[in-house]
């Protein structure tokens, strides 16, 4: 990998990591365009970054995340992810990474659900107005929602998001607290990784790591800004329709 691929795969992350869009199908998707072979460094390199993405969680929300009362919410919604992820780190990184079928799959029904829910969401009562009044059962359920999105092309936010719409938390609250619950989510499988490949990287790769770490959290940040004044007056809608649409033009152009 070069250094032009390493910039643009961590704007492809830092763009889409908070977009309910699937950062990590994204990342999958592109380095099959870009022609890079999915060595242990790339697989390393596309969950490494995403420390740059929490990064500008913190920079955006650091005040709410002072607030000691949201705290028990996160890490109660934590937990099925933390749990999954470390029983399953060699399935997952081994099997699901870079599988590029299960990600257009997985871009596809999650497109429809996306639409589905929030048709059906737009005519029910949102009870929850924001992260402190989450209960803790909510919590955890938005959390196993979130557990899904092990699976390439479901998206971590998207599957969190969509725990919470249907729990009947309003847009933008839902899309706050999954990006608060990003950071112990994002920490963990980080550390999980580099703790597994002790980076044992070159020099060049460790450069490279730190520029795509610099790259996304510019790009997140920018991102994160965007999305919450989007759904001041939109729903997931738009979302939706371009997982599909991309499942389908990436499906013709490089799987059939």
């Amino acid at each position: 990998m070069n250094l032009i691929q390493a910039l643009i795969l961590s704007a492809v992350e830092g763009v889409t990591e908070f977009l309910p869009i699937s950062s990590t199908g994204h990342l999958i998707l592109t380095t099959q365009i870009l022609g890079i072979p999915q060595t242990e460094f790339i697989k390393s390199f596309t969950i490494i970054i995403q420390l740059g993405a929490i990064l500008a969680v913190v920079a955006v929300y650091f005040r709410t995340m002072m607030n000691r009362k949201i705290w028990p919410q996160i890490i109660i919604a934590f937990l099925p992810s933390a749990v999954i992820g470390f029983l399953l780190y060699g399935f997952i990184k081994g099997v699901l990474f870079g599988n590029s079928l299960i990600t257009v799959i997985a871009l596809f029904i999650g497109g429809l659900a996306f639409i589905g829910i929030e048709y059906w969401h737009k005519d029910k009562k949102q009870i929850e107005g924001n992260i402190e009044n989450i209960s803790y059962k909510n919590a955890f359920i938005i959390g196993l929602f979130q557990s899904i999105s092990v699976i390439p092309g479901v998206s971590r936010a998207g599957a969190s998001i969509l725990g919470g719409l249907i729990l009947g938390v309003n847009r933008k609250t839902a899309a706050q607290f999954s990006f608060i619950l990003a950071v112990p989510t994002i920490f963990g499988a980080t550390m999980l990784d580099i703790f597994e490949t002790k980076l044992s990287f070159s020099s060049n790769e460790l450069l490279m790591l730190g520029i795509g770490f610099i790259s996304t959290f510019i790009f997140a940040f920018i991102s994160i800004k965007w999305l919450i004044k989007y759904l001041e007056s939109h729903s997931f809608v738009a979302f939706g329709v371009y997982r599909m649409a991309l499942a389908v033009i990436f499906y013709i152009l490089f799987l059939r």
